[in-house]
Order: C-alpha cells, then sequence, then structure tokens
C-alpha cells in the first residue's frame, strides 16, 4: 500500500523485486509441502524442524512452551505435534541441563539428515549465488530481507 492505497500497475524496479520476492516465496512454500508430503509430515512439522534448528544453530534451548508460541498453536495442539513427531524420530523430549523440570525439545540427527537432503542443493546454490557480491552488497541484501521480515512480523 502507498498512503494507505493498494498498489497498482507497475511502479518500476521496485516492484519488479516485490514481485521476484513473491515468486521466491511461493516456489519455496511448495518445495518445502512436496518435502512434508514425500515424507508423511504435515506443514506444521516442517515448520517445527525448521524452528528447532534455528534455535539450535543459535545455541537457545526450545521448550515445550516456546515452541508452541514460535508456532502458533495452543498447548494441546504442541503435545499432539510434539508427540507425532516424536514418534517418526524427528525429534526428542530432553531435561534441561540447569533446571530437570522443564522439558525441552530437539531435533534429531536423522531429521537434520532428512532435511538437508530435500534443502541441502537448494541451500548449497543460495550460498553459491551469494558469493558473489562483496561485503556492502550483502549488507544491502541482508537489510532488504530483514526489512521485508519485520514487516511480515509486526503484526505478531
Amino acid at each position: 500500500m502507498i498512503e494507505g492505497r493498494p498498489v497498482v500497475g507497475n511502479l518500476g524496479p521496485e516492484m519488479e523485486v516485490v514481485h521476484l520476492l513473491r515468486a521466491v516465496t511461493v516456489e519455496l512454500g511448495l518445495h518445502s509441502a512436496r518435502f512434508a508430503h514425500r515424507n508423511g509430515m504435515h506443514p506444521t512439522d516442517v515448520r517445527a524442524l525448521i524452528a528447532l534448528m534455528d534455535a539450535s544453530r543459535a545455541g537457545t534451548e526450545m521448550t515445550v512452551g516456546r515452541l508452541g508460541a514460535a508456532l502458533g498453536l495452543n498447548s494441546a495442539g504442541t503435545t499432539a505435534l510434539i508427540d507425532r513427531m516424536e514418534r517418526a524420530g524427528q525429534v526428542r523430549r530432553v531435561r534441561g541441563a540447569g533446571d530437570r523440570r522443564r522439558v525441552l525439545v530437539e531435533v534429531t540427527e536423522t531429521a537434520v539428515e532428512l532435511g538437508w537432503a530435500s534443502f541441502g542443493p537448494l541451500i548449497t546454490a543460495a550460498v553459491e549465488l551469494l558469493r558473489v557480491y562483496d561485503e556492502r552488497e550483502l549488507a544491502a541484501v541482508k537489510g532488504f530481507l530483514t526489512g521485508v521480515l519485520e514487516a511480515a512480523t509486526d503484526g505478531k
């Protein structure tokens, strides 16, 4: 929207980038849906795996409640999700090191390998594409994507 009005027509190269981003988003969603379907997963399972891997990469413990909040699920839905994923060997519940009363959720190596088999080639291609950019260009790409992410999550 521009000044409260929907964007109509082509407003120049900025809109070309926005439309390209939309096309990439759609294709990534389809890739994720095919992955879920091939592996007998619900799309929420894929989102849960991503949240768990992001937390692991950041060195952050993921509690059951925090995972539910990240996925927009209530307590019962989160428990059902974790139970289903645990039966499939994709996640495990572990006790917190500092507080044994805390229940944490971790992604299994099996799930990581499964994800890498499907998403690895895409990740590798994206990294290779980014290697041609200098630091300034990478900062611009990162700034743009961060801004779009913030705009998309503003209502949360």
